[in-house]
C-alpha cells in the first residue's frame, strides 16, 4: 500500500460524503482511506458504509481529542508508504494523486504539501472567504500555492508525510491551537525535505459562514503566539502584520472622529479589495462580500494575536490556561 488517506471528522458527514466520492473518482489508485470519528454527536458511519464496495475504506470511532490526536490514531492504523492528511470538508480534483505521485517519483520528499481553491459550487461567502485566506492583499499570498518560498510548511488541510518520518517525529503534538504548524517545524528541525506540490491542491470549503471564519482566524492568531512561546524564531514580521492592521483601524477609527477624512484610508483598502476580488471571482457580490471577510481575516487574527501575546507574553499565563475554551468543540 503506497497511501493512506486520513481523515478526521467531527459532525460534518455531508461533507465526508462529498470528500470520499471525490475519491473514488481518482486517476491512480493504490490507497486506504482511514475516517476517524472525533466523538461526533452526528456520526457518519452510514455515510462511509455506502463507499465499502467502491473505496478500500475503514471507519473508527474515538472520544473526542481534537483533530491532532485523531490524525495520531489514525496514523497508528494506517498501512501505507505515505500518509496523507485531509480536513473534512476538503474535495479532491481526479488528478489529485496522481499529481502528488508525479511529484514524489521526479523528486523524493518526507513531507509535502499543496495549496486549496474555491470550486464553483462554493457559495459566495465561501469564495469570499477563500479570497481573504490566499489573496496578496490580506496574506501576502502565503497560503495561495506560491512556488517560490524559503519553506513551506505544509497545513493540516492538504498535507504528506512519510510514514516512517511522521512516526518518528510522534505525529501532532497536543497543542490546543497550531497543531500542523507545530509539526510542521518539528520536520524542519529533524533535517526532513518539505517541498510544495503546486498541482497537489483541493478544493477547500472552510467556514460555511462568516462568524465562523472570525472563530477561525482568531484561534489562528492565537495560535501564532504559542508557536512563538515554543519556537521563538518561528515569528516572522508577516505574521504581526495582522495585529498592525486591527490596531490601525483602531486607530483611524478614533481619528475619524476628529476628522472624518481618515476613514478614507480605510475605504481605499476595501476599494482594493472589492476590485481585484470582483475581477478574480466575475461577481460584483463576492466582490463586496470580499471586503467584509478580509476585514475579519485581519481583525480576527490581530485580536487573536494581541490576546494571546497580552495573556502569554505579557501575564506569563500556560497555552492551557490562558485559553480554557475547547476549541474543537
Amino acid at each position: 500500500m503506497r497511501y493512506s488517506f486520513i481523515v478526521p471528522v467531527y459532525n460534518r458527514p455531508d461533507e465526508v460524503d462529498e470528500l470520499l466520492q471525490s475519491l473514488t473518482k481518482q486517476t491512480l489508485g493504490n490507497f486506504e482511506v482511514l475516517v476517524i470519528e472525533d466523538g461526533s454527536s452526528v456520526p457518519c458511519e452510514d455515510v462511509v458504509e455506502k463507499y465499502r464496495t467502491l473505496l478500500d475504506v475503514h471507519y473508527y470511532n474515538k472520544p473526542n481529542s481534537g483533530p491532532g490526536q485523531t490524525r495520531n490514531f489514525g496514523a497508528e492504523r494506517s498501512r501505507g508508504e505515505y500518509l496523507l492528511i485531509l480536513d473534512s470538508d476538503c474535495v479532491l480534483p481526479p488528478g489529485y494523486l496522481a499529481a502528488v505521485d508525479e511529484e514524489l517519483k521526479r523528486e523524493p520528499a518526507d513531507a509535502f504539501g499543496g495549496s486549496d481553491r474555491a470550486h464553483d459550487s462554493f457559495s459566495a461567502t465561501q469564495k469570499a472567504i477563500n479570497y481573504a485566506m490566499t489573496s496578496f492583499f490580506t496574506t501576502g499570498g502565503i497560503r495561495g500555492g506560491k512556488k517560490k518560498m524559503d519553506k513551506f510548511y505544509p497545513r493540516s488541510f492538504n498535507m504528506g508525510v512519510r510514514a516512517d518520518v511522521y512516526r518518528k517525529l510522534g505525529g501532532f503534538s497536543k497543542m490546543r491551537f497550531g497543531e500542523d504548524i507545530d509539526f510542521s517545524i518539528r520536520i524542519f528541525k529533524d533535517g526532513c525535505r518539505c517541498r510544495l506540490f503546486p498541482e497537489a491542491w483541493v478544493w477547500h470549503k472552510r467556514r460555511t459562514d462568516l462568524k465562523k471564519f472570525f472563530k477561525q482566524v482568531h484561534n489562528s492568531g492565537i495560535a501564532r503566539i504559542n508557536l512563538y512561546k515554543k519556537y521563538p524564531e518561528s515569528l516572522k514580521l508577516v505574521h504581526m502584520l495582522p495585529a498592525a492592521f486591527t490596531i490601525g483601524v483602531v486607530l483611524v477609527l478614533l481619528a475619524s472622529l476628529i476628522c472624518p477624512w481618515a476613514l478614507l484610508l480605510l475605504a481605499l483598502f476595501a476599494l482594493i479589495i472589492f476590485v481585484d476580488s470582483s475581477i478574480q471571482n466575475k461577481s460584483l457580490y463576492i466582490g463586496i462580500l470580499s471586503v467584509v471577510a478580509a476585514f475579519i481575516q485581519l481583525t480576527g487574527y490581530g485580536t487573536g494575536f494581541l490576546s494571546a501575546w497580552w495573556k502569554r507574553c505579557v501575564r506569563g499565563k500556560g497555552a492551557f490556561s490562558a485559553f480554557e475554551k475547547n476549541f474543537y468543540e
